[in-house]
């Protein structure tokens, strides 16, 4: 997933690359609660009356990220419970993000447990989440999810691309930066990726212009629309 970056046209190309290359951006490796811009310990008994469990699987998993998409609501508690997901891995979708990066979606991997974390927004919070998330459609899923407190969710929702997942040499790529275990796809780092992906669309580029070219909104579309072209479909 992903979330524009509202000073990225003040930055040099090198700072766009960099900002690019951070995705899917620092995430703890517990469950936390984000108020406003800072995180706390969960609760041993979080208030999750009346919200509606979302699973947060890239960039909308980390709390810097967090902070900015609800930054203009009051600061209300959103408890973000680390989790698993099984027989899926996050792999690399077939489009640009606003900022330049290439970000994640879901894909049906058999035998394969994913990191992932549930969020229980509010429905203004999981309003103000869907609305920087113009590539993504909100679905509701059965997975088998299961949390490190050990509570089992089968039916959650999730913002899974429209685009399919990138194919390169025939196949998925999962994301290097997410750790899953007993992973059956091969897995790339973000820079890694973009120079795959610019050698592609636009090899006479180097890495930084390309990034820097990718914020232009119409360009990035007929971008995506390349590697839709090859998109490989989500099995969900």
């Amino acid at each position: 997933m992903q979330n524009p970056d509202p000073l990225e046209n003040r930055r040099s190309p090198a700072d766009l690359l960099a900002h690019a290359a951070a995705y899917p951006f620092p995430a703890p490796l517990r469950s936390f609660v984000q108020v406003g811009d800072r995180i706390h310990d969960l609760p041993p008994e979080p208030d999750l009356v009346g919200r509606r469990p979302l699973l947060a699987y890239g960039a909308n998993a980390s709390p810097q990220v967090l902070a900015a998409t609800l930054a203009p609501l009051p600061p209300e508690p959103l408890p973000v419970l680390r989790a698993g997901v099984a027989d899926f891995d996050v792999v690399y979708s077939a489009h640009l993000s606003p900022y330049g990066a290439v970000p994640s979606t879901l894909q049906r991997s058999l035998g394969t447990i994913a990191p992932v974390y549930v969020a229980y927004p509010t429905a203004e919070q999981e309003e103000a989440i869907v609305a920087t998330e113009p590539h993504y459609e909100l679905a509701q899923l059965e997975l088998e999810v299961r949390t490190e407190a050990g509570e089992k969710l089968s039916v959650l929702d999730a913002l899974v691309s429209r685009h399919g997942c990138l194919s390169l040499d025939g196949g998925e790529v999962a994301v290097a930066a997410i750790e899953s275990a007993e992973r059956r796809f091969p897995s790339l780092g973000e820079i890694e990726v973009l120079e795959r992906v610019r050698a592609i669309l636009a090899p006479e580029l180097d890495l930084e212009r390309f990034v820097e070219s990718s914020l232009d909104p119409g360009l990035a579309a007929a971008r995506t629309a390349v590697l839709g072209g090859n998109a490989i479909p989500l099995a969900l």
